[in-house]
């Protein structure tokens, strides 16, 4: 799936290349898709140095973790409800308590912690899986949920509209909360109905309605807060939690005797061997991505849903924002550079504007963690991974248009 994916990027913009050279005689399409091959593969040495540092230091910290038996505890406490999500994976493996902290990192918008977590998880169920490069039932589930982008604290989207000059940064955090709760739901049912999960179980359902109930809790909290309340209480919130687990597995490794220091490096060594796994599958998605982007092809099926939706008489003040949607699944850099061109273009408080932060907070680069969580365990075949995360990608994008209309018309 991986390979005809990635041959599938250069030949779509091979084919729009030619289109734009014989039909509407630009000859520079060329020269802009060689130039994005050595940008990719010049940001994909960037991408990785700033990985690395991350990598290092978070694999130190999980190694103090896991001797402190915090992984331990985790995957006890939500033993019951792998069980039946990740049948495969045995009560108790360090796999579970992992899984726990990354849904949890990426739920308060870190992502330079969730990824090196996300990385150990899946080397973990990696030494469960009987085929070594084809992805297993467990280890699709959680790419595909970690994929969904759980967000309750979107601090980077708020950080772009405030360096835009927002007058409200958190505007779009309630529409936010609600589009990724709607991507992560069908995740979880797309994958459920593929493998063929028992949702109806009592622990599932239990587990599901609970977390149901707190997230409307935490809504009805946060309705009660102003804006300038919310925007403080979410950079707080999100760098407490960052450093509190630190302090609080540092505390359990000296409660446990553990030599912190030297577990820290034991840890932090092995950094080097991921991200020298990890730097060819990011040159090679990267590159694809760039060429794609430089051949106009993304906007060449921008033009198409115009037309259909002006053919249909509808609103179409939703597609400005598209490019973002569009770009999103492949990298999230160009995700960023079309949610910046859309606020100076059309405004930070735009319709247009506010739909792109929605989407931007609501969806993930599917592609880049399919390349990166995969390529750092040698997965080459995926599976049903990318079509269950795409499924949770676009009830994303669907959900923020339709969350979007509802609370700014």
């Amino acid at each position: 799936m991986l390979n005809r994916l990635w041959f599938g990027f250069f030949l779509v913009a091979a084919v729009t290349a030619l289109a734009r050279w014989l039909v509407g005689g630009d000859e520079g399409v060329f020269a802009a898709m060689v130039a994005a091959l050595f940008d990719m593969a010049e940001l994909s040495v960037k991408v990785m140095v700033l990985l690395f540092g991350t990598l290092t230091l978070w694999l130190g910290i999980l190694q103090i973790a896991e001797r402190a038996g915090v992984v331990d505890g985790l995957a006890r406490l939500l033993g019951p409800l792998f069980a039946r999500l990740m049948p495969e994976v045995p009560r108790g493996h360090p796999a579970v308590g992992l899984i726990t902290l990354n849904f949890a990192a990426n739920m308060l918008g870190l992502d330079n912690a969730a990824t090196p977590i996300g990385l150990r998880a899946m080397r973990e169920l990696q030494s469960l899986n009987p085929s070594q490069d084809t992805a297993s039932n467990a280890q699709i589930l959680f790419l595909v949920l970690n994929a969904s982008s759980l967000t309750l604290l979107p601090v980077t989207v708020f950080m772009y509209r405030a360096q835009a000059g927002a007058a409200d940064p958190t505007l779009v955090f309630l529409p936010i909360l609600l589009a990724t709760s709607a991507s992560s739901l069908v995740g979880l049912l797309g994958v459920a109905a593929v493998q063929r999960l028992r949702l109806f179980d009592p622990v599932v359902l239990g587990w599901l309605l609970g977390g149901a109930l707190l997230l409307g809790g935490f809504i009805a909290m946060l309705l009660t807060l102003s804006a300038t309340a919310l925007a403080s209480l979410s950079s707080l919130l999100g760098n407490l939690v960052l450093f509190g687990v630190i302090v609080a597995f540092l505390c359990a490794g000296a409660w446990r005797r553990v030599p912190l220091f030297e577990t820290f490096i034991d840890g932090a060594k092995q950094g080097f061997d991921v991200a020298k796994d990890l730097l060819p599958y990011l040159i090679g998605m990267l590159c694809a991505v760039g060429v794609l982007r430089a051949s106009g092809a993304l906007e060449f099926a921008l033009d198409g849903i115009r037309w259909v939706v002006h053919l249909g008489g509808w609103d179409d003040r939703f597609v400005e924002a598209l490019p973002t949607a569009l770009v999103k699944p492949l990298s999230g850099s160009a995700a960023r550079a079309m949610l910046i061109e859309t606020i100076h273009h059309s405004g930070v408080d735009s319709f247009p504007a506010l739909l792109a932060a929605t989407i931007q907070g609501s969806t993930e680069t599917t592609f880049y963690v399919v390349a990166v969580y995969f390529g750092a365990v040698g997965i080459r075949r995926i599976r049903h991974a990318v079509g269950c995360a795409l499924l949770a990608d676009l009830a994303g994008v669907v959900a923020s248009i339709a969350v979007c209309y509802w609370f700014f018309g």
